[in-house]
């Protein structure tokens, strides 16, 4: 392997080759490096670093998850910037991460269930003579597909002793592969999964209260760092909201107001966001979006870690506020999963086709 250029992260003085052609995440994980990443094609921004010296190039996709003032701030993403000399970067590790290889595993689907009308639930074990993926609280996996397409799905437990992997799949109407679970799947089926991905896992090396944000299936991630610290035991208080289109859609709130009844340092939010559910707003639940409801109840958000899980545009919106209401970035921990690579990438080749013009 021809190496080109050396990364050199500031915090810790730790220093990686960077193979031609390589991404600095990429060149990383070989490494044994553990940077912060999320939807691994420049969206989502979770990797976001500083370039302290010298220059990079973004030959796969732009950085769509980066605007012009943190541009002018010198902002890389080392999940697409590949190095154009050696770089000096300020940039967040997982240590944490450091020991838990990512690799395949085949699985069998034990359990299908429905969660809500449009959330499947799967609960998958690993196949005979599979050992257990090595894997921390929120993070995600790919199921591997025939045509060589990847599906990303956060998953919604913590590690088990037998293995067992807790999904929460959405399914539209049209096809895909969440159709495809709701159609075809069946308990007994085999599939091919490698993980395990992203660095949206617990920091446990604090002692400031925790606020957790949720959107639609993002709240599976959620629900697995959440039940990590009630098992644990922290006094930390937590407090936990989850936004959805309708009461419906909140579909594990059962659980949710069982922890804040058992947890005493944990409240629970449920926040719906269709006005035309009046009905609901007169049974008590809040209406809105879900972070105008946490910025409600806590405008300065400087002396608390903040968790969020959900839908790009919901991300996108929070991320500024967050940060807005005096929340650090190094504190703010997010997982913005809604897009498939192969989707994103028709987004990021439409966007290029409107900035070209």
């Amino acid at each position: 392997m021809c190496l080109m250029h050396t990364v050199t992260l500031k915090s810790s003085g730790r220093r990686f080759p960077v193979a031609a052609g390589e991404t600095v995440l990429e060149a990383a994980q070989r490494a044994g490096v553990a940077l912060s990443y999320s939807c691994r094609f420049g969206a989502c921004g979770s990797c976001k670093a500083t370039l302290l010296e010298g220059r990079c190039e973004y030959p796969r996709n732009p950085p769509l998850a980066l605007n012009a003032s943190a541009l002018a701030q010198h902002a890389v993403l080392p999940c697409q910037a590949v190095p154009a000399s050696d770089l000096l970067l300020e940039a967040r590790e997982v240590t944490s991460l450091e020991d838990i290889a990512r690799r395949q595993q085949g699985v069998v689907v034990t359990e299908k269930w429905w969660l809500a009308p449009d959330v499947i639930g799967l609960r998958l074990l690993p196949d005979l003579g599979e050992s257990r993926l090595k894997r921390l609280p929120g993070q995600y996996l790919d199921v591997l597909l025939e045509d060589g397409k990847r599906r990303p799905f956060s998953i919604a437990n913590g590690p088990q002793a037998d293995g067992m992997i807790e999904l929460h799949v959405r399914h539209f109407a049209g096809g895909g592969f969440g159709s495809w679970v709701n159609g075809t799947l069946q308990i007994g089926d085999r599939l091919r999964v490698e993980g395990p991905l992203g660095t949206f896992v617990p920091r446990e090396d604090s002692e400031r209260p925790m606020l957790f944000m949720a959107g639609g299936t993002g709240f599976a991630p959620v629900k697995a760092i959440v039940e990590h610290f009630i098992a644990l035991g922290t006094r930390r208080p937590m407090q936990v909201y989850w936004g959805a289109r309708s009461a419906a859609d909140l579909y594990l709130r059962p659980l949710a107001e069982h922890w804040a009844r058992e947890v005493p340092n944990l409240q629970f939010h449920a926040v719906v966001s269709d006005p035309a559910h009046a009905v609901e707003q007169a049974a008590g639940l809040r209406t809105g979006l879900v972070h105008e409801a946490v910025l409600q109840d806590q405008p300065d958000l400087s002396g608390h870690d903040l968790y969020m899980s959900g839908p790009p545009p919901m991300i996108d919106a929070a991320h500024a506020l967050f940060l807005d209401a005096g929340l650090p970035e190094d504190r703010l921990y997010y997982d913005s999963f809604d897009y498939a690579p192969d989707v994103l990438a028709q987004i990021i080749a439409g966007r290029a086709g409107i900035h070209d013009r």
